[in-house]
């Protein structure tokens, strides 16, 4: 007799079926035969053995934030950890056990309680286990590496023989090869997190900027941005969104790890040769800094496509003017380019010494358009593709947590020169190619 779900299993007649389906990117929309949410480890096991038993394919997921919903299929089985969020903080170690059904707002809330943080994403919503196993990039990537870098170790369910299924766990010592693969080889392709234990950070206030210009000052404080960003002091990320000219602003902010009289002087490069309608500099408790960097809109399921890319050096006059150009022309005031400053600590380490690969990169950035009535998907998506195709003589790459089904290469478009490597490891936790989807990583 073969295993059961455990669980709270929802399927499509139950009442809770529709929202429980839903994921943030609602323009591909599927219907899965079965959303199991796991209350254990135990459940877990028993939901990947289950599938196996059975032939029934799965995905696997937790914040919902997969942009071309990966972790969604139809008919088959979703195997969904976002009930198990249970955090235990130790403050004289520094270090934090998360469960992996933990999001973004819970583990900075939680950790702030013991005036402690982790680097990681803005968004409350966001899933913390799918950012780490992509990479992780947020407002202290430049002083404290990536979510990625700071992780331990983990527990993760994986196949087992034919049929079964196990938990193994990882670390630099422990699965060595499984565990390089976890920091930055992308959610869903070698197993299913039950648990992260990460190092983090004592921290009690911060200094936050807000620059504002007019759509007139585009070229100038993009280039004055982007010679500045990636090279200032490393206590200091800093992001800039380019908006549809419609809206007609181009915003910069950002956090430093120290005073506000210091942070000024830091911007100087950034003011001297533009012309802002606003500057806003003030120093707040840590906690109010990732308020203020949490987009309530970014939480709420919307019709989206996004795609992205790593610029290594600073961009030509030409690839700005690409860039406004698309923004003069964009489908709707909803459409944006969004970018932030990388180096720092990102950079210390090697492209090889984590499955993350882009370590060199100054900049990573993000094209991202919206709207509301599904006729308007078509101009959208070719909006955000021309995009990506008109500036890639200038920039290479993408990051895994910013997947697009356009992009034909995607290996190593994602992953670079360590693409081979994650076959391996692939091929000897997953030989069977069970974990898989669009654009998962299949054995050798």
């Amino acid at each position: 007799m073969g295993v059961e779900l455990t669980g709270r299993v929802v399927i499509p007649d139950d009442p809770a079926y529709s929202k429980a389906r839903i994921n943030y990117n609602l323009n591909l929309s599927k219907y899965p035969g079965a959303i199991v949410f796991c209350q254990n480890e135990t459940d877990i096991v028993n939901a990947l053995q289950w599938a196996r038993e059975n032939e029934v394919p799965f995905r696997v997921r937790s914040g919902r934030h997969s942009y071309e919903n990966f972790s969604l299929l139809n008919r088959g089985l979703v195997i969904d950890t976002s009930d198990m969020d249970e955090i235990c903080v130790n403050v004289s170690d520094r270090t934090a056990s998360i469960q992996a059904g933990s999001d973004l707002g819970h583990v900075y809330s939680t950790l702030w309680e013991h005036g402690m943080t982790i680097p990681a994403g803005t968004e409350f919503s966001v899933g913390l286990s799918g950012l780490t196993l992509g990479g992780g990039i947020g407002m202290l990537s430049r002083i404290f590496g990536l979510t990625c870098d700071n992780l331990l170790s983990l527990r993760i369910a994986v196949p087992e023989g034919r049929k079964g299924a196990r938990i193994v766990e990882a670390s630099r010592k422990k699965n060595r090869d499984l565990f390089w693969a976890c920091c930055g080889g992308g959610g869903g392709n070698f197993g299913i997190v039950t648990e992260f234990t990460f190092r983090i950070y004592l921290i009690s206030t911060v200094s936050l900027f807000r620059v504002e210009w007019g759509w007139g000052q585009l070229e100038e404080a993009f280039d004055a941005w982007q010679h500045w960003a990636p090279f200032t002091d490393h206590r200091l990320t800093a992001e800039i969104e380019l908006y549809a000219k419609s809206q007609n602003q181009i915003v910069s902010d950002g956090q430093y790890l120290g005073p506000a009289d210091e942070l000024k002087q830091l911007l100087r490069p950034l003011l001297q040769h533009t012309d802002p309608k606003t500057v806003k500099i003030k120093t707040v408790p840590y906690i109010q800094a990732v308020d203020y960097f949490n987009n309530p809109a970014g939480n709420v399921p919307s019709f989206i496509k996004r795609s992205g890319s790593f610029i290594y050096e600073v961009l030509p006059q030409k690839a700005i003017q690409v860039m406004k150009h698309f923004l003069e022309n964009a489908p709707n005031e909803n459409a944006t380019i969004w970018q932030q400053a990388l180096g720092g600590a990102v950079k210390q380490i090697k492209p090889t010494e984590t499955a993350y690969y882009h370590r060199k990169a100054i900049i990573a950035q993000e094209y991202n358009a919206k709207w509301t009535d599904r006729g308007e998907e078509e101009r959208n998506v070719r909006w955000v593709e021309s995009l990506r195709n008109a500036l890639q003589p200038y920039t290479e790459g993408d990051y895994v947590n910013w997947p697009d089904l356009f992009i034909r290469n995607w290996p190593e478009t994602y992953y670079g020169r360590n693409f081979h490597r994650l076959r391996k490891v692939k091929t000897e936790v997953d030989p069977f190619y069970v974990f898989r989807f669009e654009q998962s990583i299949p054995p050798l």
